[in-house]
């Protein structure tokens, strides 16, 4: 007895030719293409979440621009508005935000590796590979676990700030709001994002040292970096730290108590806070050496400070946090390569060492062009936004910088030029906090789809003059 053979229809045989087709071309994108056309989704169904009707208040409304630019903002954990967050979007926009915080954070490839695990199927090389791009990791090692590690971390740290603050704000507005907004800024907070949904914004609690405390060691946690904190917290059982680790712990504790003695320099009369007492002016300083560089919740206007202050807090937002953490800038170890460097080089060293450690020319490489192109994209950047926003006197040269700074390193701060941007300021500051939250080298590299070439000949060295 014969076989009947059914042939396939010609719908399956479309369906099938699609998806095939889609396969070809997600196989050509390289890792870092993966990576940014994965957050543009992230950014872009976030937009169109915000442009519901029962995501804003009333009859504000809105145009697609501004939900675009909000969510751009929260999935790169910046800050920047051009909407009052507590008063525009309703407690499902805002939860919207919140969600793009928590994503933007801990990175949208870690719910990718959360499906995974969730239906216990295996990761390819590939998924390996773009967890490994997301966190900065140097090896492939046991990638789950260093998923599992970062959510469980992420949770406790975040449950943790929001109790801390939940009698504090059940204290100023009832249980109902008073619990909402003390996971809201327990999340903000740890993704460094600055997003505030109070009435009265941050600085409705400079007299409320605790608070600020509080919001401050969220921000250390997130802006230290998983590996460092898995690092610290494994350290009773291995007995050391990673050279990544301490230098990224000596550059951070520098920096806070640095920029804390700095501000206390260059606001000393803190005429924008005369009422404080003692204790509070410390804490208050301090958060602003804390939150400045990487998370941009603002007890003070900034219309009432020094200009020291701006170029002080300029300088401090491009350095911004650690490698593999939720906070920007061009991290805190870069700075600290490039100190050892030049360090070394005015001793007539060759070699470059930290804790009886030789660094590679591989690290000191990537530190150097890092720090060229991004200042070359900000110098960019900050001519475009000039071209069409330098037009108005009232925000000059240092409203721009610090607004394309601000953007890059994720801070969320401004002069107060955010809510007056035109759409080709908006669309420039959006590019910038994208490029800011997924790196530098990410976007350059799918952009330019580089490979490694090695040729298999050498020029003759000959030196240049220099300086």
């Amino acid at each position: 007895m014969s076989r009947k053979i059914e042939l396939p229809t010609e719908a399956e045989m479309k369906k099938f030719h699609n998806q095939s087709q889609r396969r070809t071309f997600l196989s050509r994108l390289s890792m870092p293409q993966r990576l940014t056309l994965g957050f543009l989704s992230v950014i872009t169904v976030g937009a169109l979440l915000l442009m519901l009707p029962f995501s804003y208040n009333g009859d504000m409304g809105h145009s697609f621009m501004d939900a675009l630019f909000t969510a751009t903002s929260a999935a790169s954990v910046t800050g920047l508005t051009v909407v009052n967050t507590a008063t525009h979007w309703t407690t499902f926009g805002q939860i919207v935000i919140m969600c793009l915080i928590e994503i933007g954070a801990l990175g949208f490839m870690s719910f990718s590796v959360l499906l995974f695990t969730a239906t216990r199927k295996k990761m390819n090389l590939r998924d390996k590979m773009m967890v490994q791009e997301v966190y900065s990791l140097e090896s492939l090692y046991d990638t789950r676990a260093v998923f599992g590690y970062v959510i469980k971390l992420s949770v406790i740290i975040q449950m943790a700030g929001a109790i801390l603050l939940t009698p504090f704000f059940i204290h100023d507005f009832g249980i109902k709001r008073g619990l909402f907004y003390a996971v809201f800024h327990a999340v903000s907070a740890f993704g460094n994002a600055g997003f505030s949904i109070l009435p009265a914004g941050d600085m409705a609690y400079a007299n409320q040292p605790w608070i600020l405390l509080i919001i401050a060691a969220l921000i250390i946690a997130g802006s230290l970096g998983f590996l460092v904190w898995r690092d610290v917290l494994l350290y009773h059982h291995s007995h050391k730290l990673t050279l990544h680790s301490k230098l990224a712990l000596m550059m951070t504790g520098a920096l806070i108590v640095g920029g804390w003695l700095l501000f206390e320099l260059t606001e000393s009369n803190l005429a924008i806070a005369s009422h404080l007492s003692g204790f509070n002016r410390v804490a208050n300083t301090l958060f602003m050496s804390i939150s400045y560089r990487t998370a941009g919740f603002s007890q003070f206007s900034f219309n009432q400070m020094a200009p020291a202050t701006i170029l002080l807090t300029i300088m401090m937002m491009y350095i911004g946090g650690t490698p593999g953490s939720t906070a920007g800038g061009i991290k805190t170890t870069t700075l600290g390569v490039l100190l050892l460097k030049t360090h070394a080089a005015l001793r007539g060293k060759k070699d470059v060492t930290f804790a009886h450690r030789r660094l590679t020319n591989e690290n000191i490489s990537r530190s150097l062009l890092l720090i060229f192109v991004s200042l070359l994209f900000l110098g960019v950047l900050s001519f475009l936004l000039m071209l069409t926003q330098g037009t108005d006197s009232k925000y000059g040269l240092e409203y721009i910088i610090f607004e394309v700074v601000s953007a890059f390193a994720t801070a969320g701060l401004t002069l107060g030029l955010t809510p007056h941007l035109n759409v080709f300021g908006q669309c420039v500051i959006m590019l910038t906090m994208f490029i800011g939250r997924v790196g530098v080298y990410t976007v350059m590299f799918s952009i330019l789809n580089v490979h490694a070439d090695h040729a298999p000949y050498q020029y003759p060295e000959e030196t240049v003059i220099i300086g």
